[in-house]
């Protein structure tokens, strides 16, 4: 099917890697969770972009050249670790304000300046692209299913890119109407909203230190 082997394997395998936890469907949650389900499809297309620039990548063979050269691959991995730590930080501080806040009546307590100043799309470009094992497990993943044999090979790419993004999209459509209940019981629930803040915030603060850990 179009240069493509063994598409249902690797449908399989899509969806197991799509349900894995990692910092982009946790930023899309946690936006749709704050903001609503307009927000957090923002957020979800820049991880739809980002995504889709790291399928280009890969295709054009830039992911062998990151997994060949040690030091671009650190230059990469560190970037991408400072720009979650970075985030972290942002949530942490964003939950301790509203540990302190959790006492006052729902109107007078704004949302804090950190979050409430956030770009959602570009925040979940950034998180996509500085990931240098996405873009290892992309060129791969997809190498494995591309029939080197076929003509067209680029059409392959596209093919499984699609099935990609589309598992990505019912996925993150559903953490975000997931995301929107929960933000009914954040507001009425002051110390489960700033828990659950504080919990991202050091789960983000994980992510970055898997990915210094990371090897080519």
């Amino acid at each position: 099917m179009l240069g493509v082997i063994d598409l249902p394997t690797y449908l399989a395998g899509l969806v197991l890697v799509v349900l894995l936890p990692g910092p982009n469907s946790l930023y899309v949650l946690s936006v749709a969770a704050r903001k609503g389900v307009r927000t957090g499809y923002t957020a979800a297309a820049g991880v739809w972009c980002g995504d889709t620039a790291l399928m280009t990548l890969s295709a054009a063979g830039v992911a062998s050249l990151l997994q060949a050269n040690a030091v671009l691959f650190g230059i990469v991995k560190y970037a991408g670790a400072g720009y979650l730590t970075w985030l972290a930080v942002g949530m942490l501080r964003a939950a301790h304000a509203m540990w302190r806040a959790r006492r006052e009546p729902a109107e007078q307590s704004a949302e804090p300046e950190a979050v409430a100043g956030e770009r959602p799309f570009r925040r979940a470009l950034v998180i996509s692209l500085f990931n240098p094992k996405a873009i290892l497990f992309f060129v791969a993943f997809f190498v494995q299913f591309v029939d080197p044999g076929y003509a067209y090979p680029a059409l392959s790419f596209v093919v499984l890119g699609a099935f990609a993004q589309l598992a990505s999209f019912l996925y993150l459509t559903a953490l975000i109407f997931s995301g929107t209940r929960l933000a009914s019981a954040f507001r009425r629930r002051r110390r489960l909203s700033a828990g659950a803040t504080t919990a991202a915030g050091a789960l983000f603060l994980g992510f970055a230190v898997k990915l210094t850990l990371a090897s080519a």
